[in-house]
């Protein structure tokens, strides 16, 4: 199975971050006047920069200059206490065997930072990319190219598990195979699956389709 590599996205995928992300950014802003799972839809995938301006403009104000930081902040502490892997990733990536990598959007202190809370950090050692390294964010194909070549891989080995629309069109875009978790996609391109468990099964059916 070396001539697979498979990539995973980080929030929303590896682990339940969504919410609490969410949830931290309306505890800062309490005058968000939109509902919990409205704003994790608006923002999953989305680039801190992105979902700031979207803020701003549902607030009809400008956050203050140092608002991002305080956000990260406050975001961090409460992964440190409340941060966990989405349901049957520990099992899951128990069951593989291929080289394994995450390419996230998130910034390397929060990736590392999340895979460690979680207790998943082993499983990926140093393949963990961040789209701030390259100064590119999904749906640029630019951080699952960059993976591939530092897992010396072609990007027709690789098969992608993402949850965003971002995050699907990047992968595509890089000439990847998509897995989608969660999250329905219109592309007959894209692969969809609703529970972690089934996901060994469809890598392998997957993985024999590539050269």
């Amino acid at each position: 199975m070396s001539n697979v590599c498979v990539i995973f996205d980080l929030d929303g995928t590896l682990v339940d971050s969504e919410t609490l992300g969410t949830e931290a950014l309306l505890e800062l802003v309490p005058d968000l006047n939109e509902p919990l799972e409205t704003l994790i839809d608006a923002y999953r995938g989305q680039r801190m920069a992105t979902i700031l301006a979207d803020v701003e403009r549902r607030l009809n104000r400008k956050l203050p200059k140092d608002f991002e930081h305080h956000y990260r902040d406050h975001a961090s502490a409460r992964m440190q206490t409340h941060l966990q892997p989405m349901p049957g990733v520990v099992e899951m990536l128990q069951e593989l065997t291929y080289p394994l990598a995450v390419a996230s959007s998130a910034p390397p202190a929060k990736i590392q930072l999340a895979l460690e809370v979680c207790g998943i950090d082993h499983h990926f050692g140093e393949n963990v990319f961040s789209c701030y390294d390259i100064n590119a964010w999904k749906p640029d194909p630019a951080i699952f190219l960059h993976t591939a070549q530092a897992m010396n891989v072609s990007p027709g080995q690789c098969i992608v598990i993402e949850d965003s629309d971002v995050g699907v069109a990047a992968a595509l875009a890089a000439g990847m195979r998509v897995l989608r978790y969660r999250f329905p996609h219109a592309s007959s391109e894209v692969i969809q699956f609703p529970e972690m468990h089934l996901l060994p099964g469809l890598l392998r059916e997957v993985s024999a389709t590539l050269i």
